[in-house]
C-alpha cells in the first residue's frame, strides 16, 4: 500500500498524499477491472451451477404501467435458494476458498446471512451469522431455520460487521463479506451471465444497490453491452454519495429497505467497476418502493421484499424514463417477507 498506508482510504484515490499513491490506485483499479472478468464469472458459474437455480424471466406488459412502447423484462432472482441472489456469491466463496474447520462467519442485514447459512448447511460447514436489530423477523427466522448460529448485534449493518470481524479474528473463522469480496462479486456476476443467455436483446438493466456487490458483478459481466442503471433509496444513497465524492464514503442508512439496501458505504472493490460501467443512478422514495411492491403483486403475483422491488420502483415512478421501444431489464432481487396465511 506504500508509505502512506495509514493516511489514505484503502483502494481509493481520494486523500492520496503523493503521486505514487495515485499510480498505485490506478494500478489497483485496473487489477479489479481485470480480476472480476467475464472469465472469472464463467468459472464461478461452472462451480456453483450444481447448487443454484436458473431463475425465470418474465416479460411484463409495459401498457399495464403506462409505458406502452416499452418492453419490460423481469429477472425473478427472488426465486433463488434462500430467497435472493445472495446464494450465488455465498456458494462461490465456500467453493473457491479454503474453509477452516471452525467454519465461516458473515455479517448481514438478512439476505446475505440467510444465503451463507443455507450454503454452509448444504456443504456441511458451520456458519455464524451476525445481523443488526433492523433485520426483519422473516430473515432472522430463515437464518435460524438453516441451522446457523445467529447473533443480533447493534442497530445497523456496520455494527454487525464489526462484531463479525472480531469473531473472525478470535476464532479463525473464514469471513464471507456481503459485497466487498472478489468471490462475492464473481458469484453475483452470474446473474448477468444468466440473464444475457435468457434475454440477449436488453437495452438497459435496472439494478438495486446496497453495498454494490450485485451491480458490481453484473456490470463486470455486461460491461458496455447494455446500459446499467443503479437504483437506490433516497434514504440510503451509498453509490450516489460515492460517485459524487470520487470514493466510497459514509452515507445515510435508513428507509423501508434498510435491511437490504442500507450499508454505511458501498464496497471498495465494486467502486472502480461502477465508475467505469454504471451509466446512471436513480433515487427512489420509500413510497415509490412500497407502490412497486404492491404493483408487482397485483400484476404478476410476484411477492418482492422492499429491496427486491426497488429497481422496479425506478421504472414505475417515472424516475427512470426509458426511450420509446426500449427493452428494459428489471432485477427483482429478493423476496424474504413475512406471510400472514
Amino acid at each position: 500500500m506504500g508509505d502512506c498506508e495509514g493516511d489514505v482510504t484503502p483502494f481509493t484515490a481520494a486523500g492520496c498524499c503523493d503521486a505514487r499513491n495515485m499510480v498505485w490506485y490506478a494500478r489497483f483499479r485496473h487489477t479489479v477491472l481485470m480480476t472480476i472478468s467475464r472469465q472469472q464469472i464463467l468459472e464461478a458459474e461452472r462451480r456453483i451451477r450444481p447448487y443454484i437455480r436458473r431463475t425465470p424471466v418474465l416479460e411484463a406488459n409495459g401498457a399495464d404501467v403506462d409505458l406502452d412502447s416499452v418492453r419490460i423484462i423481469l429477472k425473478l432472482e427472488l426465486f433463488q435458494h434462500s430467497g435472493s441472489f445472495k446464494a450465488r456469491g455465498a456458494f462461490t466463496n465456500l467453493l473457491l476458498r479454503d474453509v477452516p474447520d471452525v467454519g465461516v462467519v458473515a455479517a448481514s442485514g438478512g439476505n446475505h446471512g440467510a444465503a451463507v447459512a443455507y450454503c454452509a448447511n448444504k456443504l456441511n460447514r458451520h456458519a455464524k451469522i451476525f445481523v443488526p436489530s433492523v433485520a426483519s423477523p422473516a430473515k432472522i427466522e430463515l437464518i435460524r431455520r438453516y441451522g446457523a448460529d445467529l447473533v443480533v448485534s447493534g442497530e445497523r449493518y456496520a455494527d454487525a460487521l464489526e462484531a463479525s470481524e472480531k469473531y473472525s479474528q478470535e476464532t479463525g473463522a473464514l469471513p464471507i463479506h456481503a459485497y466487498d469480496q472478489p468471490e462475492t462479486l464473481m458469484g453475483q456476476g452470474t446473474v448477468g451471465m444468466e440473464f444475457q443467455e435468457q434475454f440477449p436483446e436488453l437495452d438497459s438493466l435496472l439494478v438495486a444497490v446496497g453495498g454494490g456487490g450485485l451491480i458490481g458483478g453484473i456490470a463486470a459481466w455486461y460491461r458496455d453491452d447494455v446500459k446499467i442503471i443503479a437504483v437506490e433509496p433516497q434514504s440510503a444513497p451509498t453509490l450516489a454519495y460515492a460517485m459524487k465524492a470520487g470514493t466510497p464514503v459514509d452515507a445515510p442508512a435508513g428507509g423501508v429497505a434498510a435491511d437490504s439496501l442500507a450499508p454505511k458505504r458501498v464496497g471498495e472493490l465494486m467502486f472502480p467497476i461502477a465508475q467505469k460501467y454504471v451509466r446512471e443512478i436513480v433515487l427512489v422514495t420509500d413510497e415509490d418502493i412500497l407502490r412497486a411492491q404492491q404493483t408487482l403483486w397485483e400484476l404478476a403475483r410476484v411477492a418482492a421484499e422492499p429491496g427486491g422491488a426497488a429497481a422496479f420502483a425506478a421504472l414505475l415512478s417515472g424516475r427512470y424514463k426509458p426511450s420509446d421501444g426500449e427493452r428494459v431489464g428489471v432485477l427483482i432481487c429478493g423476496g424474504n417477507l413475512s406471510l400472514n396465511l
